[in-house]
């Protein structure tokens, strides 16, 4: 399955990217609100995240330098 969504985010436009980085982060951050509160399902989701949008940025930079981020 993560093979298929590395190949999935390939294929995503700039913007796309950035939307889903958006999300992401928004995502990440409240994840890290409830582990200060205390109240966490799943502890290993804050790292998976990161690298969910530590991925996405590395997409987004290749698209910046070959010039299609417009």
């Amino acid at each position: 399955m993560a093979d298929s969504k590395k190949k999935n985010l390939k294929d995503l436009s700039y913007a796309e990217l950035v939307a889903q980085r958006t999300e992401l982060k928004q995502k990440y951050m409240n994840v890290r609100f409830q582990s200060v509160i205390g109240h966490v399902d799943n502890p290993m989701e804050r790292r998976t995240l990161r690298r969910q949008i530590a991925r996405l940025n590395t997409f987004i930079r290749e698209k910046e330098i070959s010039g299609l981020d417009k």
